[in-house]
């Protein structure tokens, strides 16, 4: 894609499926925490590379397969580029849910022993739970989690009075999925290495709304998913410290062609190359061009002006639901990103995306796959609007257009 200049309010002509109405109105998206839209260049980049390079990588030694390959090296540096890391620190997954358990196979299933202790949170999504549930049940050791404050927020002060020697893993949401809060990693981090714990970030909320330096970061693992940051569904990517890499204790969870070096009857031996050890089979070629073009368009952009457009978003939400008596809000006022949820009282939050849907305006309704942390505060459902590059005010006050229908429709 060419190197252009570009307005962030001046981007949602760049994504075609706006073209588009739903129950006869303009499309109205508000989902993007569950998936993002997608720019024309990437859609594009994709097809192009079907049209022209479509080859299997490293295997041939014919064009289409030296095209494909060199698509699939440059794809991978762009976008350990994007986020501030080496290019053999990535690991190419499907999503932030493969890279989680990618941690939990690759790295935990050795290095956990009975009576060892990995904390989550009461705010995670359950890909970040239910795994390390399984790993604590396979290994004998035990889940701790650390409990909200009473706006939802990571108790920090809990978790830096019960953090000790026996935590051996602290995996924690940098911004959580179903509340928006913004974990102070620093807090955390400091916190974790003093008990010698390592520390897996679920980067899949954070990684569409600012800047990440993993480099500069103090942390050993960061997931997140293409999807969600105007990428390709199917793609994502774990980062590691070299330094688990280069010393094996991050090891392969698939096996198979590809991450071999030499295969005998009784065993085989990997490559060294980071790169190509966790790259088992035949990998998405196209969905990687795909992620490294959105990296490309969101560079383009500045993340800075993403993450500054995103706190604009957040804030006038915020602003206008705070207006309507019916509303309550959930979660913080502040330290907040990419998305606001709410309740309507006595309106299930399923009713209010359905009729806010046959106003063209789609939002997200349900647990959010954060069933414990809906339990913990009583919330059958919520309802979330979760925002993106191509969002403005319009799309907001469209929103609340919709939940003036709620209201005539309810009665409430």
């Amino acid at each position: 894609m060419g190197v252009r200049k570009m307005k962030i309010n001046q981007v949602k002509p760049d994504f075609p499926i706006f073209k588009q109405q739903v129950n006869g109105q303009p499309l109205v998206y508000l989902d993007s925490a569950a998936t993002s839209q997608k720019p024309q260049v990437v859609i594009d980049a994709i097809s192009h590379y079907y049209q022209t390079a479509n080859a299997n990588v490293h295997r041939g030694v014919h064009t289409l397969s030296d095209k494909s390959t060199l698509a699939w090296t440059e794809s991978r540096q762009t976008i350990a580029q994007f986020f501030g890391a080496k290019p053999n620190e990535l690991i190419v997954t499907r999503n932030t849910t493969e890279a989680i358990n990618g941690v939990a196979y690759g790295w935990a299933l050795d290095h956990l022993k009975p009576g060892q202790v990995v904390m989550v949170s009461m705010l995670e999504h359950h890909s970040n739970l239910v795994t390390w549930q399984e790993m604590c049940r396979r290994t004998g050791a035990l889940i701790k989690l650390i409990p909200v404050t009473p706006v939802g927020e990571l108790d920090l002060d809990w978790y830096g009075h019960n953090i000790d020697q026996q935590v051996k893993l602290v995996a924690l949401s940098h911004v959580s999925n179903a509340l928006g809060c913004l974990t102070d990693l620093d807090k955390v981090s400091k916190l974790a290495r003093k008990v010698g714990a390592r520390i897996l970030i679920d980067g899949a909320q954070s990684a569409p709304h600012m800047p990440i330096d993993f480099d500069k970061l103090d942390i050993d693992f960061l997931a997140f998913s293409g999807h969600k940051m105007l990428g390709p569904m199917g793609i994502g990517g774990l980062l590691v410290k070299q330094e688990l890499l280069d010393s094996h204790q991050m090891k392969p969870w698939l096996f198979g062609g590809g991450m071999i070096a030499s295969v005998s009857p009784e065993k085989a031996t990997f490559q060294d190359n980071s790169a190509d050890r966790f790259t088992a089979g035949t990998p998405d070629v196209a969905s990687l061009v795909g992620l490294a073009t959105a990296c490309q368009y969101l560079s383009q952009i500045g993340m800075q002006n993403v993450f500054n457009h995103d706190q604009t978003l957040v804030e006038y939400a915020l602003e206008q639901l705070g207006q309507i008596k019916e509303v309550q809000i959930v979660g913080p006022k502040t330290n907040r990103v990419g998305s606001v949820a709410f309740l309507y009282k006595d309106v299930h939050a399923h009713d209010v995306a359905q009729i806010l849907d046959s106003q063209g305006i789609a939002v997200r309704s349900g647990h959010h796959c954060t069933m414990p942390l809906h339990t913990h505060f009583g919330w059958s459902a919520t309802i979330r609007a979760s925002f993106n590059v191509y969002n403005t005010k319009t799309d907001i006050n469209a929103l609340m257009a919709g939940l003036a229908k709620v209201k005539a429709v309810f009665g409430k």
